[in-house]
């Protein structure tokens, strides 16, 4: 078998920018928080994997005096997952509206591996009901149906540890060799080098500067037939993307992580 595996944010749409930034600063507004982070500080904010995560990273000392949190461990706890759950809530909302597009290419390249039998799923360190989501938006409720789907707090540590790839190759019971990744940052380029599984990148916004060392191929974006032409950042693989990726070039990197 063969399995074709994304990440979301950044990956099926274009949603940190335009989604959860937005998302996290009308809960932190509702909420009545001394806190709006903005793009420049939330691009910082994305070394850490998971929402949760990053919005835990606000507690220090002077931040828990300032919004009169409270001091114990559970207090903060239930806090925190009580402002998570609104952002997700928001999250959705925005999703379900439309506000968040599909990225070129992710619904033509789905439909691609399907037809040919490969396996689907998505690996995502961001909440269940967020990645389902942005899933059915970008690809159809229909086809998501066809996903195993992997997100959140599935596994103890998020990326760039490789525990949500190593999940993600034991629940689709194939070997590294027998997948590809599509990721757009360097966490989670590291986390699918880490499961030893070939990773194309489609960078965004945030990203495009990072480190991809060791990715197969990175792209600005999958592309479209009849579109503006993709452009190739870096390819260190027998792929030949022309002026969109096709499957053949996502299979063309199955197992280089291996040969490497």
């Amino acid at each position: 078998m063969t399995a074709l595996i994304f990440d979301c944010d950044g990956v099926l749409a274009d949603t940190e920018r335009h989604g959860h930034l937005p998302a996290f600063n009308q809960t932190f507004e509702e909420f009545g928080l001394p806190v709006r982070w903005t793009e420049e500080e939330y691009g910082r904010k994305l070394a850490i994997g998971g929402g949760k995560e990053r919005m835990r990273s606000l507690l220090t000392p002077d931040f828990v005096a300032a919004a009169g949190l409270p001091t114990d461990p559970e207090g903060q706890a239930e806090a925190l997952a009580a402002w998570h759950r609104r952002k997700t809530e928001i999250y959705t909302s925005m999703v379900a509206a439309g506000k968040l597009p599909a990225r070129p290419g992710i619904a033509r390249i789905t439909e691609e591996a399907y037809a040919a039998g490969w396996l689907l799923a998505v690996a995502s360190t961001s909440a269940e009901p967020s990645v389902r989501a942005v899933l059915e938006h970008a690809v159809g409720a229909d086809r998501a149906r066809d996903f195993t789907v992997l997100a959140g707090d599935i596994v103890p540590k998020k990326k760039p540890a490789p525990d949500i790839y190593l999940l993600a190759l034991d629940r689709l019971d194939i070997a590294p060799g027998e997948a590809v990744v599509v990721e757009d940052s360097h966490n989670g380029l590291v986390a699918a080098r880490a499961a030893e599984i070939a990773c194309v990148v489609t960078v965004n916004g945030y990203t495009a500067d990072e480190d991809f060392t060791g990715a197969a191929f990175v792209v600005d974006s999958l592309g479209e037939p009849g579109a503006d032409p993709i452009t190739v950042l870096a390819n260190d693989s027998p792929a030949t993307p022309g002026s969109f990726v096709t499957l053949a070039d996502l299979a063309a990197v199955f197992g280089e992580r291996d040969r490497r």
